[in-house]
């Protein structure tokens, strides 16, 4: 690593955060957290996400929403019976027609929550520890940094690790490449993370799965390696994907973030294969790379 980002790394990363809730609570000094889930199709995890966050509503917490992306099966019932308030997307900003990806929810989310201090964690969790919140506030609400990305070991099925395998064959080489100064981030796609509510209101999300890297890349332009910090959440387990959806997730966040680093991308279908009987047929797949602009500019219609 470059020196400058070993002295980050020893600086800004907490390999054993151990904040207690107590403290944490006095060090908000008035101001509000909102945990922001992301859903889609989580009747199975959603339930038990929520319950581990539910705890800390009313005192480090002050409102949980579960963001429904479209779910076609039971997510809304159980988050709402789990003690969530659930927030469609077509509820919010309604003028606009949602675009399909997890970016576009959690830009929605920014319109429907009042937080400070905003906390996204996934739905798909499997095991969901109650830490992870009071963990990913502790450097907002200690120190002065605007993004934190939580780390973690990931189970890939039976193993003891082996998952993120978009983080170490795509996006580490890429930021490796185009800011070597993100290259000691453990997770750059992690999807537990929290932010505060200025800059997350001042920069354009991806509407799909590029929306974490372009939010990390965009808060090192901002506020440089001082603005970022990272804790680790011990292990994180959730539904491992197949190697085709993986490729078109890749493929959104190669495209936000070459575009954040200022290379020009021609947008254009994903060619794979796929075996029919003993032939390898080619399977085109539109890959969507689009941004919606900064919360702070939408102007509200009548």
């Amino acid at each position: 690593m470059l020196p400058s980002v070993e002295r980050w790394f020893a600086s800004h990363t907490w390999q054993q955060p151990s904040w207690s809730v107590e403290e944490l609570v006095a060090l908000k000094r008035g101001r509000t957290v909102s945990v922001v889930l992301p859903a889609l199709n989580e009747e199975a995890t959603v339930g038990d996400v929520v319950s581990v966050v539910k705890p800390f509503v009313g005192s480090l917490v002050d409102e949980l929403v579960v963001m429904d992306s479209g779910s076609v099966d039971e997510t809304v019932v159980r988050a709402r019976a789990a003690g969530a308030r659930v927030v469609l997307r077509t509820d919010v900003l309604p003028w606009l027609e949602p675009l399909p990806g997890k970016g576009e929810v959690l830009w929605r989310s920014l319109a429907a929550t009042s937080g400070d201090l905003i906390v996204f964690l996934d739905s798909d969790l499997v095991d969901p520890d109650p830490a992870f919140v009071p963990a990913l506030l502790g450097p907002l609400l200690t120190g002065d940094v605007h993004l934190v990305k939580g780390f973690y070991r990931r189970p890939l099925r039976l193993e003891s690790s082996g998952g993120g395998r978009v983080t170490e064959l795509v996006a580490r080489p890429l930021l490796n490449t185009l800011r070597p100064e993100l290259s000691g981030v453990v997770q750059p796609l992690g999807g537990e993370y929290a932010a505060t509510r200025s800059f997350l209101e001042s920069v354009p999300f991806a509407a799909g799965y590029g929306v974490e890297i372009g939010l990390l890349l965009d808060a090192h332009r901002r506020y440089g390696l001082s603005g970022l910090a990272q804790v680790n959440l011990g292990v994180r387990k959730h539904r491992n994907r197949s190697l085709l959806q993986l490729g078109v997730m890749s493929s959104q966040i190669m495209g936000t973030a070459l575009a954040r680093c200022g290379v020009a991308v021609s947008p254009g279908p994903l060619t794979q294969f796929v075996q029919v009987s003993d032939e390898w047929l080619p399977d085109s797949t539109d890959v969507l790379v689009a941004d919606r602009p900064p919360m702070m500019h939408v102007v509200e219609q009548p």
